[in-house]
């Protein structure tokens, strides 16, 4: 429960008309639908999903109204492109105008590498990428938006190969492309996130760009995007937001009671002896960075996560656990959004989702290459 309204820039008209038309959208992967919000606020519109968690199709049919039938709860290996197609309301040799997605990135996840096999390449989920890519083959949309961890960029044996064949079999469907790493702060996104985005078009057709960053700051030690505005902070983000306290919101877990002593922005890292701390309880750079990390209300949110450990952050300067609202505003979805299921869920959901503002920035710029 909460009382407010979002004083985020999520749907700041821009040059495309946000109440357009542009045509039908199949969504792959959907989840709770922050890709699916940013297309449709660039003037698209989801006719047909495919998602096979059952709270995720929930939240996609609770919020997304323009969909032509209920959401496909199948595998997507199970969905024939036919299917999908009949899904959305096309017919005969209708295509649709735009084809999106960010298939799970459990094999190339920067949290994952420190188990061999998937350094190794051997996940099975890392095959998904390929679903979306026989789907783009045979759906023939006007343009793609797909979307993944950046890792996925990196050259090792896991990434690379993976990486190498995507972008083969999308020249291999007849369509051109760009890639880029994309972080959404540089965007308006109250959050540090970098992600990688693939755009692409017919081969005969003009190659849309990707957006230019409004929005700069710092990240892992460097400077990101532009100066023409700084990042905006979790504070500015959170500014008005009233909320009442949740069930699942206390920090337990081992380690949970050291919380308080840590000062906003830091981590366990607070309690090593370089820090100064007169009883250390860490080594230096022993745990991964988001160990009892709180955030600032001066800068950004650190990246989200959709299955944090109980005593992995970002946790509120506060000393608890972030609530729903919180989740939806640092993420950009709109506050009457509605997420179906129990807290670890939600979550999942939002640790998952594209922040619709980041999507709508690269959705606006592939609207004008096929206007």
């Amino acid at each position: 429960m909460f009382v407010s309204q979002s004083t985020l820039p999520f749907g700041e008209p821009g040059k495309i008309n946000p109440m357009s038309d542009r045509g039908v959208t199949l969504s792959l992967f959907s989840g709770a639908g922050g890709l699916d919000l940013g297309v449709e606020a660039a003037g698209f519109r989801t006719a047909a999903a495919v998602e096979i968690d059952q709270d995720a199709a929930d939240t996609m049919e609770k919020n997304f109204k323009g969909l032509a039938s209920p959401v496909l709860r199948q595998d997507i290996f199970d969905v024939p492109t036919k299917e999908l197609l009949r899904a959305a309301g096309l017919r005969g040799r209708e295509r649709p105008e735009l084809l999106i997605g960010g298939p799970p990135c459990t094999p190339f996840s920067k949290s994952g590498f420190w188990l061999e096999w998937k350094r190794a390449g051997l996940d099975p989920d890392a095959s998904l990428l390929q679903a979306y890519t026989r789907i783009l083959a045979e759906a023939r949309p006007r343009a793609f938006i797909l979307e993944n961890v950046y890792a996925l960029t990196y050259k090792n044996k896991a990434s690379g190969p993976a990486f190498e064949r995507l972008l083969r079999e999308i020249d291999e469907a007849g369509y051109h492309f760009r890639w880029q790493v994309l972080n959404a702060a540089d965007f308006g996104v109250p959050q540090l996130r970098p992600r990688l985005f693939v755009v692409g078009v017919p081969k005969r057709n003009r190659l849309p760009e990707l957006p230019q960053p409004t929005h700069g700051g710092s990240w892992e030690r460097r400077t990101t995007g532009s100066f023409a505005r700084p990042h905006v902070t979790t504070g500015e983000a959170l500014n008005g937001l009233v909320t009442l306290p949740e069930h699942e919101e206390v920090v337990r877990g081992k380690w949970g009671h050291l919380l308080p002593e840590i000062p906003p922005g830091e981590n366990y890292l607070h309690y090593t002896a370089e820090r100064g701390h007169p009883h250390p309880l860490f080594e230096w750079r022993s745990r991964y960075w988001s160990f009892l990390l709180k955030l600032n209300p001066n800068r950004s949110s650190p990246t989200i996560q959709a299955q944090p450990g109980p005593n992995v952050g970002p946790f509120h300067w506060e000393n608890r656990r972030l609530r729903v609202p919180e989740l939806r505003r640092l993420f950009t979805f709109p506050d009457d959004f509605e997420l179906v299921g129990r807290r670890t869920s939600v979550q999942a959901q939002m640790g998952n989702a594209v922040p619709p503002l980041l999507a709508q920035r690269v959705a606006e710029q592939v609207a004008l290459a096929i206007a």
